[in-house]
């Protein structure tokens, strides 16, 4: 099957998963009626509703934090050239954490909307620093130097973040609930002012799909083909900062999806930058849509939250992964 036609099937496996998710969960809907509540919405119809006001919220939040973990995880892959990178690693997770902790410590911010406003500053200010850390001194950045300030950076988050939750029971309930990653009850109105932050990432990410092909190759290589590497690590951040701070600004963090899901992009579309980015965009929001579509299957009577569904599923392929690695290396 030719590029043409992967990027048809995961189309067309991803609007089936989206009709799926706006279909089942504690009041299940028939497929029919969920595309009338889209069409032809009738605001006296409790199935209508339930998708309109419920789930269609939902199901996007899953698509454009899918979209933007699996891109980032792609772009940290080829930054750091490591396999198991993910985009955590420029410390947007430990950052969005200590912001969200700070401000219910400080502020007792505790809503959805609170925490999202100051996720994505925290997010965006530690992987700035990460950035600062990683390409000080005369040698520049390099992909060793991003992994060292990233993990010390998050390490030093986190470390406050803990300190900060055992001093304070308001602390401790908020990123108790924060920390494992939901897609459930997500507003419009966040959509509406974090998507374009998301929109903005990917597009970035597009844009250095061409010098990142050369970077595959080496720095070396890369500089001697006219690569500026400084500035593509740059963009790179920029990138990775927008649509992942954004994207755990929009769910919380979620793990595995920027992990395993660019793994499944190359196997499926080949190493060029581009088509694995196209294709990770598609791939990204499936994972998400599957894992929030068995939580809520898996639990009866309740759900589990999306980012423990997608650890639950996300293990095992990260461990079959790193398996077949081996075997290759071998």
């Amino acid at each position: 099957m030719g590029a043409p036609g992967r990027y048809l099937l995961l189309g067309g496996l991803l609007g089936l998963v989206v009709l799926v998710s706006l279909c089942v969960g504690a009041h299940p809907v028939a497929p029919m009626d969920a595309l009338r509540a889209l069409v032809a919405p009738d605001p006296e119809a409790l199935a209508h509703v339930v998708v309109r006001d419920l789930r269609v919220p939902r199901m996007a939040a899953a698509v454009l934090a899918g979209a933007a973990l699996g891109v980032s995880g792609v772009l940290m892959q080829a930054v750091t050239r490591n396999p198991l990178a993910d985009p955590g690693l420029l410390g947007v997770n430990a950052g969005a954490a200590l912001a969200v902790v700070g401000a219910a410590w400080l502020f007792g911010v505790g809503d959805p909307r609170g925490q999202a406003l100051a996720a994505l500053p925290g997010a965006a200010l530690l992987a700035v620093l990460v950035y600062l850390l990683g390409s000080a001194g005369r040698q520049g950045s390099s992909p060793v130097r991003l992994a060292l300030a990233g993990a010390a950076c998050s390490a030093l988050a986190l470390a406050l973040v803990s300190a900060i939750i055992l001093t304070n029971q308001a602390s401790l309930e908020t990123y108790r609930f924060w920390m494992v990653g939901s897609v459930a009850g997500t507003r419009p109105d966040a959509l509406w002012s974090i998507g374009p932050l998301i929109g903005a990432g990917l597009l970035l990410a597009l844009i250095a799909a061409r010098p990142l092909d050369a970077l595959v190759l080496g720095d070396e290589a890369a500089q001697s083909l006219g690569t500026a590497l400084g500035r593509l690590r740059l963009l790179c951040l920029c990138a990775v900062t927008l649509s992942c701070g954004a994207a755990v600004a929009l769910t919380g963090p979620i793990g595995f999806v920027g992990l395993v899901v660019p793994h499944l992009a190359r196997a499926l579309c080949g190493p060029g930058m581009m088509g694995t980015l196209c294709a990770a965009g598609l791939i990204g929001p499936i994972f998400l849509l599957t894992a929030d579509i068995a939580g809520r299957l898996l639990l009866p009577g309740g759900e589990i939250p999306a980012g423990l569904a997608a650890a639950l599923i996300g293990g095992p392929v990260f461990v079959l992964l790193v398996r077949g690695l081996e075997r290759r290396a071998a």
